[in-house]
């Protein structure tokens, strides 16, 4: 009896089923899709940013080794990821590094415009006019967010980012840091709570002020 054919529902499907079929270049527009991302990603978890185009040359190198593996039940970025993150791990164990990039780093170069979804609705609470005050008003508040961010244990840092930062579901970030849904949403709800305790003083502060 025959295997019943992987099915591939995300939007990724043509490509991967070309690249297993060895089409080279299937993968080279895939790699091109998701380069920038995965490499943002390799940036949040090593604090050695040399390292990161070699760190996302070599997850690509093992994704395409490994796409005979890729069931089809995921999106591709979801399985790209752990195959990121477990590479990035690999590299920091070897150097014995801490696995943990200030959230600043994410704001450099061409990424300056990609705000957490968390960001923003806190800094809508006190730039709803575009005076020089409110615009002031609206870079601390990032700031700060930025800065509770860092300040939240390793687990709850990269759940909250890869559900602000990278707009992954709860099922995509389960299967990406490899653990049930119910720790997933434990831990969003954690730091969410933590990083809103640190800015909630702040927000009242300039909620206070007349602009």
């Amino acid at each position: 009896m025959m295997d019943e054919p992987r099915r591939f529902p995300d939007a990724d499907a043509a490509l991967v089923q070309r690249a297993i079929a060895g089409d080279q270049q299937a993968f080279e527009l895939l790699v091109i899709k998701y380069q920038r991302r995965v490499e943002r990603l390799i940036g949040r978890l090593v604090r050695d940013t040399d390292l990161v185009p070699d760190l996302a040359q070599e997850t690509f190198i093992r994704a395409y080794r490994a796409l005979g593996q890729f069931r089809g039940d995921a999106q591709f970025y979801t399985w790209l990821y752990r195959i990121a993150v477990n590479t990035a791990k690999k590299a920091l164990q070897e150097l014995k590094r801490d696995p943990l990039v200030p959230m600043s780093a994410l704001h450099n170069g061409d990424d300056g415009d990609e705000t957490s979804a968390l960001e923003q609705e806190l800094t809508a609470q006190v730039a709803d006019t575009e005076t020089p005050d409110a615009v002031l008003a609206s870079k601390e508040i990032a700031q700060a967010v930025q800065a509770a961010v860092d300040a939240l244990p390793t687990e709850l840092a990269q759940a909250i980012t890869l559900r602000e930062i990278d707009g992954l579901s709860y099922e995509e970030i389960a299967q990406a840091l490899d653990c049930p849904i119910g720790t997933v949403r434990s831990r969003i709800f954690r730091a969410r709570e933590a990083i809103s305790a640190r800015i909630k003083p702040m927000l009242e502060r300039q909620s206070g002020k007349r602009w």
